[in-house]
């Protein structure tokens, strides 16, 4: 592993902020740590830069224990959540920063950043200030800057946060094909599901201090660990009396946690669903709400409220419609598992999705 952390542990005053937090990182990986606010992500990242020290552990980058190495000696790139370029300085000389510092000639500086100003799409800006720059321009920046002195690793903080929704979607693809590119093994903190899953290729789980579960994102979405992760990730909702559904056992469990996906909603007179009909509860539309390229549903099955999401091809729907309403699988959980439960009924039996 080229970045592991064993047996890390951070408080500040009663406060445990990191506890027995154990990881590797391959070499040349995106990884990204994910969680809620609070949940330990950004003491995780300050930590392996040097920016904070560890009460208890090992930080490792590349078979070197670094916990004593200054930050600014391990090698590391960092890109902030505010970008934080120097507002008077140009383009050119926010990225040839930290290659001035380091006293590397002039001519190697130029050589440099133009091969960072082209990596990053910035030609043309290198006489710009950042007041003159879009919040995705600064971003490219910031990134080039990192990249500038050849870190061993890069670290970024909630790198997206600072910018619009639109281009956020653009900056995510740029961001993962440029690293790939580089080939430079990063690490980069965020509270958003979908901008971990989309750009990163493992995703590691935080919550209160603790790694919950680490894994590629098709991995941790389809196999939550814990029923933490498995409301964290996706649209998901607990349900305690889950078994009142058709289909499904009360068992040993505490409840479930059941996603939109799981929930197919039709009309009675719908022939594509005539084979299962018989296996599904009425439902009862209480809210319909229109999210761009879909409805989600809001359905009311034997008092357990269940959300799906309805293709805007289907036939119209309102509020008091009854429904047939089928619930394929859920996710059962105790006080520290998950256990994927399919709808008994369901077995055998041809299933549409739509």
């Amino acid at each position: 592993m080229y970045v592991e952390l064993k047996n890390i542990d951070k408080t500040y005053g009663d406060f445990k902020a990191s506890e027995q937090v154990n990881f590797g990182i391959e070499k040349g990986k995106l990884v990204a740590l994910l969680g809620p606010s609070g949940s330990g992500k950004t003491t995780i990242l300050r930590m392996i830069a040097g920016l904070e020290t560890p009460n208890t552990g090992d930080i490792m980058i590349d078979g070197n224990r670094v916990n004593d190495i200054p930050a600014s000696e391990r090698g590391i790139g960092f890109v902030f959540q505010n970008y934080a370029l120097f507002r008077y300085m140009t383009v050119y000389q926010n990225i040839a920063f930290g290659l001035e510092i380091k006293k590397v000639p002039k001519k190697q500086v130029k050589e440099r950043v133009g091969q960072l100003i082209e990596l990053t799409g910035l030609m043309g800006m290198e006489k710009r200030y950042p007041n003159q720059l879009s919040g995705g321009q600064r971003q490219r920046v910031a990134f080039a800057r990192a990249l500038a002195p050849n870190p061993s690793l890069l670290l970024l903080d909630e790198p997206f946060a600072a910018i619009d929704a639109k281009v956020r979607l653009e900056l995510r693809s740029w961001l993962r094909e440029m690293i790939h590119k580089v080939g430079i093994t990063s690490i980069f903190v965020t509270h958003d599901q979908d901008e971990a899953v989309e750009v990163a290729d493992e995703i590691i789980v935080t919550n209160n201090g603790r790694v919950e579960q680490i894994g590629p994102p098709l991995e941790i979405y389809k196999k939550p660990n814990t029923p933490f992760v498995a409301e964290f990730i996706g649209q998901s909702e607990r349900e305690p009396e889950y078994y009142k559904l058709r289909g499904f056992q009360k068992g040993n469990y505490i409840g479930a946690i059941i996603r939109p996906e799981f929930v197919e909603a039709f009309k009675s007179d719908n022939l594509k669903f005539k084979d299962i009909i018989e296996y599904s509860d009425e439902g009862i539309i209480e809210d319909i709400s229109f999210r761009g390229n879909c409805l989600l549903v809001t359905l009311n099955v034997r008092g357990i409220i269940l959300t799906t999401q309805r293709s805007l091809e289907r036939r119209p729907i309102k509020v008091g419609e009854k429904m047939c309403v089928i619930v394929y699988r859920v996710y059962a959980y105790d006080e520290e598992k998950t256990y994927l439960l399919e709808n008994s009924e369901l077995k055998g039996k041809q299933i549409i999705t739509l």
